[in-house]
């Protein structure tokens, strides 16, 4: 599979100097706009170089040895291409082209023809009807018509997020959240039809990929619902997806888009439930959620302190934490005598008023107090960016939230321009709005608590000798193992 990431050499079939040709927006990416230092071969019809990619007519006139071939002509040549790919001995396949069982019964009967060309040849295949892959650490990406713009945007920097995405469309519009938010992804794949490779492969495969923290999927059936669940429920890292096909309407358009049936939801969110996989409600979630595993502990309990210096939020935060089955922190009367002496607060129960005079000093021994005391899990700050210092404490927060392995959902109540434009500036996990906030807590608590359950599964055959020593089995992880 790390060929598809990793190859050494590509040859993008179909690429040719016609205009708007798109596989040579893939040859000029790989010879002009990245650092890929592989050969890159070009077949087609005249045998054209294509942006400094030598072209042939054939696969089988490329005289040196191939990694990964790119396929992006029209259907009906595609399967020739593939055996011209099996007697070259190119064993990794992304067929971009259109028009195969998403397009009728042409188009799956070409689709099972390449089936058993590549089988013939121990081919994998992802696709057709795809987008191709990126990765971002070695600024590979055979993504067509992206330009160079884009290119210096989306890997300029490698992160940890890695997707499974169906469609190709979803994958611009994930691309160009990462320009105003602090996570990255480090790889994404576009599956498409999934004649060979679909979602349980790749989950496989991220699994172990030491570069990625967090699994994302945005996914319009299931192809192998036994393969799907066995794959994930060996998986530790978050995994997060969104689904299509909830109403018949939508099954419908998910068959017409990439030829699956969308399969049974209510089924399907139980299989989420057994894997420990979080249903995401929107494409959105897919890229402001993960901030939350990568920057930020686990949630380990449900308790959440809310402070604010906007008596106004404290009211909206506690709705939407009760209605996501989190709880109030019911602070002691210690704690709030210790708040009380840090400043002139408003209010010192739980959601607490700051109000707007405070100090540095004052945040900072608030921070301390609430995340060193038992009676609290988490934080949802909901502090005004009104003043330069704020920001300046809410970088002091996450810091302190690793220090006592607490997590905080950081929302600032202004217009989300100006939350994204300090977000991007200083590099801080801002959501923004408080449902968002909200839902951040929700699914770190939702994803510690899958954690736990597949540690259970690991460990449980030590667990009664475990009990008899009085050790809890989830203490390892709930000390941050």
């Amino acid at each position: 599979m790390d060929t598809f990431f990793n190859p050494s050499s590509v040859v993008v079939i179909g690429a040719s100097n016609s205009p708007f040709n798109l596989g040579s927006t893939i040859c000029r990416a790989l010879g002009e706009f990245l650092p890929f230092k592989g050969k890159v071969y070009a077949v087609n019809r005249k045998a054209e170089t294509v942006y400094g990619c030598q072209g042939y007519a054939a696969v089988n006139d490329i005289p040196d040895p191939v990694d990964l071939a790119v396929i992006i002509t029209p259907a009906k040549v595609v399967p020739g291409f593939v055996k011209q790919c099996g007697e070259k001995g190119i064993r990794r396949i992304v067929i971009e082209s259109s028009g195969f069982s998403e397009g009728g019964e042409q188009g799956t009967a070409m689709q099972h023809e390449i089936d058993e060309i590549s089988r013939a040849y121990g081919m994998r295949i992802m696709g057709p009807n795809c987008l191709g892959v990126m990765n971002t650490e070695n600024k590979f990406c055979c993504f067509y018509g992206i330009q160079k713009e884009d290119f210096d945007t989306f890997l300029q920097e490698s992160g940890s997020i890695s997707y499974i995405i169906q469609s190709g469309g979803i994958v611009v519009i994930v691309l160009e959240s990462f320009r105003t938010d602090v996570v990255k992804a480090a790889k994404i794949v576009s599956i498409g039809n999934k004649s060979d490779i679909d979602e349980a492969d790749m989950i496989e495969y991220y699994d172990g990929d030491p570069k990625t923290d967090v699994i994302c999927m945005y996914l319009e059936n299931i192809k192998h619902g036994r393969k799907f669940l066995d794959a994930a429920k060996k998986v530790k890292k978050p995994m997060l997806v969104f689904k299509v096909g909830r109403t018949t309407e939508g099954v419908r358009a998910a068959q017409s888009h990439t030829a699956g049936m969308a399969n049974n939801d209510l089924i399907f969110d139980s299989a989420c439930k057994q894997a420990g996989i979080i249903r995401v409600r929107s494409i959105s979630e897919l890229h402001s959620l993960p901030k939350m595993f990568t920057h930020m502990p686990p949630l380990t309990g449900k308790r959440i302190a809310v402070f604010t210096n906007s008596g106004a939020f404290g009211g909206i935060t506690a709705d939407l934490l009760i209605e996501a089955g989190l709880e109030m922190a019911k602070l002691s009367p210690e704690t709030q005598e210790k708040l009380a002496k840090t400043g002139q607060i408003f209010n010192v129960s739980n959601p607490i008023d700051l109000g707007p005079a405070l100090s540095m000093q004052t945040f900072l021994e608030i921070f301390d107090i609430l995340l060193s005391s038992g009676e609290v899990d988490g934080l949802l700050p909901v502090p005004s960016l009104w003043h330069p210092m704020v920001i300046e404490a809410i970088m002091e927060l996450v810091k302190k939230c690793h220090q006592y392995g607490k997590p905080a959902a950081i929302y600032t109540p202004n217009a989300a321009a100006k939350t994204i434009s300090y977000r991007d500036t200083h590099q801080v996990p801002l959501f923004e709005s408080p449902e968002e906030a909200v839902r951040a807590l929700s699914v770190s608590y939702q994803q510690y608590l899958y954690r736990l359950r597949k540690e259970d599964l690991r460990v449980r055959p030590s667990v009664e000798a475990r009990a008899r020593q009085g050790v809890s089995p989830y203490q390892d992880y709930a000390e941050g193992a």
